[in-house]
């Protein structure tokens, strides 16, 4: 763990896949928000839902919205409600379609209505009618009537 935290920037970015999913949640947890902003969308992708208890609040508060596209959706259905709030109105844009859909009820709870506000109408369209039932009221108050129409279509 203290090993992977002593990497620079440059290092993290040229570890391989195969080294990321080496990684265990502690080095993971280890890393810096610039050591994680270094990391690839491609680095991103290899990591496993397992691994993703290890991203901090701050790590995934501090990825960048090239970066989003990464992670993928075991990694993303694994966030606690903790990690996924830490995200960023950009970031959550930057959410595909199939990302979105991954996220369980008690994820789509706890977004904050700033992060439901900044999702896209198609990703909206996407969801079952259980994600969108869990959908809170405070949340439903911030989305446009483009949203809601999408959500409810």
């Amino acid at each position: 763990t203290a090993q992977v935290a002593g990497l620079t920037t440059a290092q993290v970015a040229g570890l391989a896949s195969t080294q990321i999913r080496a990684m265990e949640t502690a080095d993971l947890s280890a890393l810096s928000t610039a050591q994680i902003g270094a990391l690839t969308s491609a680095q991103l992708a290899a990591l496993t839902s397992t691994q993703a208890a290890g991203l901090t609040t701050a790590s995934l508060g501090a990825l960048a919205t090239a970066q989003i596209g990464g992670l993928g959706t075991g990694v993303l259905a694994s966030l606690s409600t903790s990690q996924l709030t830490a995200l960023t109105s950009a970031a959550v844009t930057a959410l595909t379609t199939a990302q979105m859909a991954a996220f369980g009820t008690a994820q789509i709870a706890a977004f904050t209505t700033g992060q439901v506000a900044a999702m896209e109408t198609a990703d909206l369209a996407a969801l079952s009618s259980t994600q969108a039932a869990a959908f809170t009221t405070a949340q439903l108050g911030a989305m446009s009537s483009s949203q809601i129409n999408a959500l409810f279509a």
